[in-house]
């Protein structure tokens, strides 16, 4: 526990830090994060046995670093990368010794659940001003983080009820409940501390608490469902008690691309 606690209070400083300073400070060492990420997810799925086609995804992540740091119309090149990657990978598949679904949708999986949430974190950088930008990086990392510490605290003292058993044994209902308590708490500070910039009312920060820790947790659900897949425990052993990049990293994902959306839709 001590080990995880020191730990995690360095990756903290390491985000602030980098969150603060902005630009490529954060941007550069948030896609070698990704890139790692993807490395470690396809680590796990080899377990599996199954045919993997992976240069059309490292293709399109390593394309999509210039295209969002030039910003070179953004969402609009990308998504068509994003397709052609998946063609790609059926074709080659097709014409493979084993053609198979798994091996297509398993060659897909890091593109989908690691590089696309990757991009729109990266998106985040597009936001109309520097406190808006800041305010959506805040909670795309605070609220899934808040809801996870909120959940293991809350799970271990008063945990009895087990919750999605059949992919995460150890999890609760009450640290479920707990977890999504802490997200919209977490939501509520980083508003406040941003409320007199007027980025949003304070019921979108709550809705998004809410909806940040539903992902979040969904997230985290995922990335268990894929470990117990391919029978490891940990993704990576890069943080001492916590694991790897997508052990830290697997409900930040997903709330990433709930706060792109959100400045998507709402913020001009």
């Amino acid at each position: 526990m001590a080990q995880r606690i020191a730990t995690g209070a360095v990756l903290i400083v390491i985000l602030v830090v980098a969150l603060a300073l902005g630009g490529a400070w954060f941007s550069i060492p948030f896609m070698a994060c990704v890139g790692l990420a993807v490395i470690e997810q396809y680590k796990a799925l080899k377990e599996t046995r199954v045919a993997l086609v992976q240069w059309p995804v490292y293709l399109v992540f390593g394309l999509s670093i210039p295209i969002l740091t030039i910003k070179l119309g953004g969402a609009a090149v990308l998504l068509p990368l994003v397709a052609c990657a998946c063609m790609m990978i059926v074709v080659q598949n097709l014409f493979s010794p084993k053609p198979s679904l798994s091996g297509i949708g398993f060659s897909i999986l890091p593109l989908v659940s690691v590089v696309l949430p990757g991009m729109c974190m990266i998106g985040l950088l597009r936001a109309e001003n520097r406190s808006a930008e800041l305010m959506l990086e805040i909670m795309a990392f605070g609220i899934p983080l808040a809801g996870d510490t909120f959940a293991y605290f809350i799970g271990v003292i008063w945990g009895k009820h087990k919750f999605c058993e059949q992919v995460s044994p150890h999890k609760t209902t009450e640290g479920a409940i707990g977890g999504l308590f802490g997200s919209v708490l977490a939501a509520v500070i980083i508003w406040a501390c941003f409320s007199a910039h007027g980025i949003m009312p304070f019921w979108h920060a709550l809705l998004l608490g809410l909806l940040g820790g539903v992902t979040g947790q969904a997230g985290d659900l995922f990335a268990s469902l894929i470990k117990r897949r391919c029978g490891i425990k940990d993704y990576g052993s890069i943080f001492p008690g916590h694991g790897g990049i997508m052990d830290r990293l697997d409900s930040v994902f997903w709330t990433a691309v709930l706060m792109y959306i959100y400045m998507t839709l709402f913020l001009p």
